[in-house]
């Protein structure tokens, strides 16, 4: 009746905890203010696709954010593809925001392209293009090689995506083994399976270090895996924020080596050996058996001591390591920009700490199931990974908040949709975690189990020397089969430790174990990707009117329009849901096209959206997506001015979104010139 009453009252306090935590999750996104993080591209001096009178001195690009700057980060390109600035690019005034180029003099009438690349404040590469003219607008054609977008070599990003999710899978697995040990299991440390768990973290988040920071360079630039060993691409990756931080993670590596030596080198150490019952005195009254017991008891506190003060400062010293650790992270990721840092830099680093306790722990673990841990220590970490989960869920919450920043934005955006699909396989994780907590609750209720794992511990192994191994000491054959045989009987010992109810709490956090890998990868694209509220800003800033010069007005030709028919399916049920697309362009060739968009549903009508964006890339050239400012002429058609300053196979794409939460985006190849 009191375990019925227990669990009814752990329901109430998960069901209240979970109420408050969506019920704060509902004001914080209603109250969505701006943010930033991911530099955008705020405006442009001259304005994109603007016309000015007389040439400029010099090119300027305000950001969202601060921005780092390589030699080459801002590239203006005249018509015939040579290259007009003057090279070595540096921050307007001062201001990190900016970045600036200074032009060659006497340059001619015509279209020119700027192609810019940089590294926003929160260490994420951005880039694009744009084009404005001089006098009037002209035909341009631009070398292959002159422009560089943001878009990294598609080894390089794999690589590199790889080697960010096993650092965050080698902290985890590096200090949350730790603290199993220290917290639940000290005698662990004295086990092989739990010391290889803490080398295998340590030489793992030492590696895949190393390599992000080699792979960096190669990254920021869309360069090949070969750049990697360029060691003047390190040392500029060295200069950048990511640098710093990675350099610290590897001086805090060194510490970490000394701090697990420590770890195995204390508490692996076998007990101190107690005094007999009878050593203290052989008094026979009650008063001398009191005394036998209070001095026992005494010198149990005295031998137990040096192993507590031992976890108490090893448990210090691990705390402040994970920090800094954690903080090589979260100083240089989404967390060090936009709105609240000062809180959003704890609570990162809060957030990696949980994770690392939660699912490093399962790690420490499942090796502790199968060396026959006790009921004791399993019931200590299912409490961690409860505190661990609250956490991770309190602090999820406001990152996503802080990430996303309207409800749309969680369908609308990569990032809410990696979102989603990350809480997705963190409910899993905590259905499987309560199918776990079910197995425990039945190894407590069956100390039969509980019991013979402890002499399974604690019972030493000997085997009996058969009769006649003497005589047959010298035959190898005997000596194989007596080694087999001995092999055999220590499996079948370790064996019995895994009962029923142990196996199949095994098997849950087996299945824990895999969810949270799946968990890291999702969270190593979260990093990678735009938040939500930079997509928006994006969209906002594409459809936005140029101001401050007029964008050259396309001059039609009778004969030389292009159609593109792209039919849309949102998989949405609203009569707008399905339909066609129908992109015109016209002169179709390079320089300024007048374009007009027209959107008819199934039945062929025209249908109205509550949003469409319509942008043209050029895949070969790392040119844009370029998006055209659409001017509504009535029920579901538009019209704008498309500035397409080469020639080549372009692609135009047409998003369209008919619901909150349904939308699509078409795609259609078409050739200029």
């Amino acid at each position: 009746m009191q375990s019925a009453g227990l669990e009814k009252a752990s329901h109430r306090r998960i069901a209240g905890v979970l109420g408050v935590l969506g019920a704060l999750l509902a004001l914080m996104l209603a109250g969505a203010g701006p943010a930033s993080a991911h530099a955008t591209l705020d405006s442009t001096d001259p304005r994109q696709n603007s016309v000015v009178a007389t040439a400029p001195q010099a090119v300027t690009l305000t950001f969202s954010e601060s921005v780092s700057l390589s030699s080459d980060s801002v590239r203006v390109l005249d018509p015939a593809g040579r290259a007009v600035d003057t090279g070595d690019p540096g921050h307007a005034d001062g201001k990190g925001n900016t970045a600036r180029v200074g032009l060659k003099g006497g340059l001619a009438n015509g279209t020119y392209t700027v192609a810019w690349r940089a590294v926003s404040d929160d260490s994420h590469p951005v880039g694009g293009a744009f084009t404005f003219s001089i006098g009037a607008p002209s035909d341009t054609s631009v070398s292959a090689t002159a422009l560089q977008g943001a878009k990294a070599d598609g080894l390089v990003a794999a690589l590199y995506g790889t080697g960010r999710t096993v650092a965050y899978a080698a902290f985890a697995l590096l200090a949350g083994v730790a603290a199993f040990v220290l917290i639940c299991w000290p005698a662990g440390t004295a086990r092989r399976p739990v010391q290889r768990l803490l080398m295998t973290g340590w030489t793992a988040l030492l590696v895949s270090t190393v390599a992000v920071l080699m792979l960096r360079g190669p990254y920021e630039r869309g360069s090949g895996v070969g750049q990697a060993f360029d060691l003047s691409l390190v040392r500029a990756t060295l200069d950048e924020r990511i640098g710093t931080a990675l350099a610290a993670r590897l001086l805090l590596l060194a510490a970490g080596g000394v701090f697990l030596s420590l770890l195995v080198g204390q508490l692996g150490q076998p007990p101190r050996p107690l005094p007999a019952e009878g050593s203290t005195g052989d008094a026979g009254d009650g008063d001398g058996d009191a005394e036998a017991a209070e001095l026992r008891a005494l010198e149990l506190r005295a031998a137990e001591r040096p192993q507590r003060e031992a976890r108490l400062g090893l448990g210090v010293a691990g705390l402040v390591l994970t920090v800094a650790l954690a903080a090589t992270w979260v100083g240089a990721d989404h967390a060090s920009v936009g709105i609240q840092v000062w809180l959003a830099l704890p609570l990162g680093i809060l957030h990696l700490i949980a994770m690392a306790l939660w699912l490093g722990g399962l790690a420490a673990l499942l090796v502790g199931l199968r060396e026959g841990v006790g009921a004791d220590v399993v019931d200590r970490f299912s409490r961690i990974a409860f505190a661990s989960v609250a956490v991770l869920a309190a602090t999820g919450i406001y990152q996503s908040w802080r990430g996303l920043g309207s409800w749309g934005a969680l369908t609308g955006t990569e990032y809410g949709r990696l979102l989603l699909v990350k809480s997705g396989c963190v409910v899993v994780m905590l259905g499987v975690a309560w199918m776990s907590r079910s197995w425990l609750a039945r190894l407590r209720s069956a100390p039969a189990e509980a019991a013979e794992v402890e002499r399974a511990e604690t019972e030493p192994a000997e085997v009996p020397e058969p009769v006649g191994v003497a005589a047959h000491g010298e035959d190898p054959v005997r000596r194989a089969q007596l080694a087999r045989q001995r092999a055999a009987r220590e499996n079948a010992g370790r064996d019995r430790g895994l009962t029923p109810t142990r196996a199949g709490l095994r098997r849950s956090v087996l299945v824990e174990a895999l969810v949270a890998v799946a968990v890291l990868v999702v969270t190593t694209m979260l990093t990678n990707s735009p938040p939500g509220r930079v997509a928006g800003e994006v969209t906002a800033g594409a459809a936005a009117p140029t101001a401050g010069g007029a964008a050259p007005a396309a001059q039609t030709e009778p004969g030389r329009t292009v159609e593109l028919k792209l039919p849309y399916d949102t998989k949405g049920r609203t009569p707008n849901a399905k339909g066609t697309a129908t992109v015109t362009l016209n002169p179709a060739r390079t320089g300024p096209n007048e374009v007009k968009l027209a959107l008819d549903g199934a039945d062929g009508q025209p249908v109205d959206v509550p949003e469409v964006q319509l942008a043209f890339t050029l895949p070969d050239r790392d040119l844009g997506p370029l998006p055209v400012a659409l001017t509504p002429e009535g029920t579901g058609r538009w019209s704008g001015t498309a500035q397409l300053p080469l020639a080549g196979n372009w692609v135009v794409s047409v998003q369209v979104r008919s619901s909150d939460i349904d939308q699509s985006t078409p795609t259609q190849q078409f050739k200029i010139g």
